[in-house]
C-alpha cells in the first residue's frame, strides 16, 4: 500500500438499526492500532466505488463503539440523504473494504478528569458512540461511584444498544443511570423534551437523583452542535469548565461535524 496513513479492514458485519436511517458497521482491526476509548478514527472510502484498487479519498470521523481490548472496530453512524459517503457506508456488506486511518483522535476520554464521584455522559444522536466505548472500559466502573448516561433522539426506535446498556446495568445494579429521553413521542417515565431544556429546568437532575453539579459531576457532551453549544452555556453557568493549562477540568465536549 502506497500510503502508510492508513489501512485496508474487511467488513464482517453490518448492523441495521433504524432502516436507510441508523446502521452500524464492524471491520477487522489492525493489531496496531490503539485507542483510548471516547476516541474518534478516520475513516476512508475511494471517490469511485466501482474502482476496487482506487486509493480512499474520501474521509469522514467516527467514534470507536468497540472497546480497546476488542479485535474489532465498530462505527455507529446516520445516513446523510445526498451525502458523499454515509450512504455508501451504509451500503457495505460482509467482505468489502474500508479504510480507517493509522492515529486515533479525540479528546473526550477518562483523562479529562483526574477525580470526581459521578460521570455524566450526555448525547444526541451517534452521539452515543463514544460513550459506548468508555463503557466498555473496566476502568470507568471503578473511577466513578455512579454513571449516568443520558441519550437524546427523535422518536424510541433511535434507541440504539439498548441491549448493550442493560447488560452493564445488570452488571453493576445501581451504578449506571439510562435516562432515553425522545424529543416527539413520551417514553415511559421520561419526559418528551430536549436534554437541554431539561438541564435547564433542573428535571435531568430529578431523573437521575443526583446533582448536577461540579463539585462532584464531570460531565461529557457529544451530539449535534445546537446541542452542544446551548449545553455548554448551562453548564458553564453552573461553573463547569474544560480543563486548561494543566488544570483539571470538569466538562469534556467533543464535536466532529
Amino acid at each position: 500500500m502506497t500510503d502508510s496513513k492508513y489501512t485496508r479492514q474487511t467488513v464482517t458485519q453490518v448492523r441495521t438499526w433504524v432502516p436507510g436511517k441508523l446502521f452500524s458497521v464492524r471491520v477487522t482491526r489492525d493489531p496496531a492500532f490503539a485507542f483510548q476509548p471516547g476516541q474518534f478514527a478516520r475513516v476512508g472510502l475511494p471517490a469511485d466505488p466501482t474502482d476496487l484498487h482506487a486509493e480512499p479519498t474520501v474521509w469522514r470521523a467516527y467514534s470507536m463503539v468497540s472497546a480497546p481490548s476488542a479485535d474489532w472496530l465498530e462505527f455507529y453512524s446516520i445516513v446523510v440523504p445526498g451525502g458523499e459517503f454515509s450512504p455508501r457506508m451504509a451500503q457495505l456488506q460482509p467482505g468489502d473494504a474500508l479504510y480507517v486511518d493509522k492515529t486515533p483522535f479525540g479528546f473526550l476520554t477518562l483523562e479529562r478528569f483526574p477525580t470526581g464521584d459521578h460521570l455524566w455522559l450526555l448525547a444526541t444522536g451517534t452521539g452515543l458512540s463514544a460513550y459506548l466505548s468508555i463503557l466498555d472500559d473496566p476502568a470507568v466502573w471503578q473511577r466513578f461511584d455512579r454513571i449516568v448516561l443520558a441519550h437524546g433522539v427523535r422518536t424510541a426506535d433511535e434507541l440504539a444498544y439498548r441491549d448493550e446498556i442493560a447488560a452493564w446495568q445488570a452488571a453493576a445494579p445501581g451504578k449506571l443511570i439510562y435516562l432515553p429521553i425522545a424529543t416527539r413521542e413520551t417514553l415511559p417515565g421520561m419526559p418528551q423534551e430536549r436534554l437541554t431544556t431539561l438541564i435547564a429546568d433542573g428535571r435531568l437532575e430529578e431523573l437521575a437523583g443526583l446533582p448536577l453539579d461540579p463539585a462532584p459531576a464531570r460531565v461529557m457532551l457529544c451530539g449535534n452542535p445546537e446541542m452542544l453549544a446551548d449545553a455548554r452555556k448551562l453548564l458553564g453557568e453552573r461553573g463547569f469548565a474544560p480543563g486548561r493549562r494543566g488544570i483539571p477540568g470538569t466538562l469534556a465536549v467533543e464535536n466532529y461535524w
